[in-house]
């Protein structure tokens, strides 16, 4: 498919055409009922700017790019139009013709089912036809099956705490809170009481985000 160019103070070089060219091509053969394209160069002050314009029997793509190159200002505006053509190939591929009916060779008449009300009348004993009578033809009603119904508490049981004393996150001698901390770590505990120099108590808590916390007692 060939390509019309038109350059706006801008002078269409070997290199501009061969690109131009190569991009077609592929929007060519994505689009294989394309009628012609129609490709603008743009130079203005400061910005220049690239149209590629795809025509097609139903429709055209369109594809516009700026930039301060004139060589990626046409690299993109390609790019946009063929991703378009990608686009409307998936889209007509998308649809799908529904199959028409097929007629059956022969019509084909519905047989109508015989009723068993009758048959079903004459092979009752006495007393199931009395029983049917008092029913007023209806189907007899089955038998009432009891279902037990559980009741669960209202308030799920509270666990007692379950506590355990442990004498490795105590300090038996006074500490720094550097001392306190690497033996801590040491310990791998992330509650940890100790005294201090001047006889404090103080407790090492780790929280969540991994700090340690110091809390001295008053």
């Amino acid at each position: 498919m060939q390509a019309e160019y038109t350059g706006r103070q801008v002078t269409i070089t070997p290199a501009l055409r061969r690109l131009g060219d190569e991009g077609i091509e592929r929007i060519a053969r994505l689009l294989p009922k394309a009628a012609g394209a129609h490709i603008v160069l743009t130079s203005e002050k400061g910005r220049k700017t690239a149209d590629v314009t795809v025509k097609m029997r139903a429709g055209k793509i369109v594809g516009f790019s700026e930039s301060y190159n004139i060589e990626t200002a046409l690299r993109e505006a390609l790019a946009r139009a063929e991703t378009q053509a990608i686009r409307n190939r998936k889209r007509i591929h998308a649809i799908k013709r529904q199959p028409k009916d097929e007629k059956l060779p022969h019509d084909v008449l519905p047989v109508r089912a015989r009723k068993a009300s009758r048959t079903r009348a004459e092979n009752l004993e006495p007393e199931e036809m009395a029983a049917a009578a008092a029913t007023n033809g209806r189907r007899m009603a089955k038998a009432v099956v009891p279902v037990t119904v559980h009741t669960f508490p209202a308030r799920s049981p509270v666990a007692e705490p379950h506590v355990v004393r442990s004498a490795d996150s105590v300090a038996l001698r006074p500490m720094t809170i550097e001392e306190a901390v690497k033996e801590a770590e040491f310990r791998d505990r992330d509650v940890f009481v100790f005294r201090n120099h001047a006889g404090t108590v103080c407790v090492l808590h780790r929280k969540r985000d991994g700090k340690m916390e110091l809390i001295e007692a008053p």
